[in-house]
C-alpha cells in the first residue's frame, strides 16, 4: 500500500498546508481537497476494497488453500501446520441488527484472515495520515468506517449502516449516503483539478511535492531535457 499511502498523504499535506495558510477549513477555492471529502473517499475505497476479499466463509477458497493455489499474507511467516485441519477463526456475522463474532473452520475463514490483515494494515496508514494533521495543529481526525459499512459481498451485504456501525433502514441510508460518500459533486471538483503541470519544478496546487526526488535529487531538477 506504500505507493497509494505515500500520494494521499501528500494530497493531506498539501490540504493542511492551505487550511493554515488562509485560516480556513474550506480549501476548495485555493485548489485543495477538504478533508471532508477525503475523509467521503476513504469510506468508499475502504469498504469496497473489503468487498474484494470476498465472503467470510468460502469453500472455495479452502480448496484453492489445499491445492496451493491461496495462502495467508506472509504465510511463511506463520507457525502453524499450515494443513489448518483443527484451526479455527473468528468471522463477523450480522445478528439481532447488529455484528458480532462467530467461530469456524480457519481453512473456510482465508478470505476473512486476508481482510483482517488488509485492516491492519490502513489503520497504520490512517495513523500515518492523522499525523500530518497533528503536525499542523489539526484537530480533525481521519478515521476507517465501520466493517458493516457500505458493503455488498459477504455477511453485511443486505444491511444498511452508518459509518460508525448503527443500523440504518434503507430509506434511511438513502437520505444520508451523501454524508459519507462521495458526492456527484465531489467527483466532478476532483476531476476538475486534474489539469496538466508540465514546467520543471512546477507541481499541481491540490498535492505537496515529494519529499525528494528521483536519485535524490531536488524536485525542481530537470530530469528530462526537450529539443
Amino acid at each position: 500500500m506504500f505507493v497509494g499511502e505515500s500520494g494521499v498523504k501528500r494530497v493531506i499535506q498539501r490540504t493542511a498546508e492551505l487550511m493554515k495558510n488562509h485560516d480556513t477549513s474550506d480549501v476548495r477555492p485555493f485548489g485543495g481537497i477538504n478533508l471532508d471529502t477525503i475523509q467521503r473517499y476513504i469510506n468508499f475505497h475502504y469498504s469496497v476494497s473489503l468487498d474484494l476479499f470476498g465472503s467470510e466463509r468460502s469453500a472455495n477458497a479452502s480448496v484453492y488453500y489445499s491445492a496451493g493455489l491461496k495462502g495467508r499474507y506472509n504465510e511463511s511467516k506463520i507457525h502453524d501446520d499450515h494443513l489448518l485441519h483443527a484451526a479455527t477463526q473468528s468471522v463477523p456475522e450480522w445478528e439481532n441488527d447488529s455484528p458480532s463474532m462467530v467461530e469456524i473452520p480457519a481453512i473456510n475463514a482465508l478470505n476473512e484472515r486476508l481482510r483482517q490483515d488488509f485492516i491492519q494494515d490502513c489503520i497504520r496508514g490512517m495513523a500515518r495520515w492523522n499525523k500530518v494533521l497533528q503536525e499542523h495543529d489539526i484537530s480533525i481526525q481521519f478515521y476507517l468506517p465501520h466493517v458493516a459499512f457500505n458493503r455488498r459481498i459477504g455477511a453485511f451485504a443486505d444491511f444498511y449502516v452508518t459509518p460508525t456501525g448503527a443500523p440504518l433502514e434503507a430509506n434511511q441510508w438513502e437520505k444520508q449516503r451523501t454524508e459519507w460518500l462521495p458526492t456527484n459533486e465531489d467527483k466532478d471538483f476532483v476531476a476538475s483539478l486534474m489539469q496538466p503541470v508540465t514546467g520543471p519544478g512546477e507541481i499541481a496546487g491540490w498535492i505537496s511535492p515529494p519529499s525528494r526526488g528521483i536519485d535524490g535529487h531536488t524536485f525542481d531538477y530537470e530530469y528530462v531535457r526537450l529539443s
